[in-house]
């Protein structure tokens, strides 16, 4: 049976922990910045941890 592949989108968006939870970058950041407060920058800045719900998901599409 062939191996499954990596999701290369998923990959690059998500990143797993030491202890197996998954991180994300907040959404937000990209552009359309201008018109956005410093104190709303600053809170988006960083990474969260993604819900237990779609960690599922997005382990199967990292091949986890």
């Amino acid at each position: 049976m062939p191996k499954n592949k990596t999701h290369k989108g998923a990959s690059k968006r998500f990143k797993i922990t030491g202890t197996g939870k998954l991180t994300r970058e907040h959404t937000g950041k990209r552009h359309l910045m201008e018109h956005k407060p410093s104190s709303k920058t600053r809170a988006l800045s960083g990474t969260v941890v993604v819900s237990p719900a779609d960690a599922k998901k997005i382990k199967k599409l990292l091949g986890r």
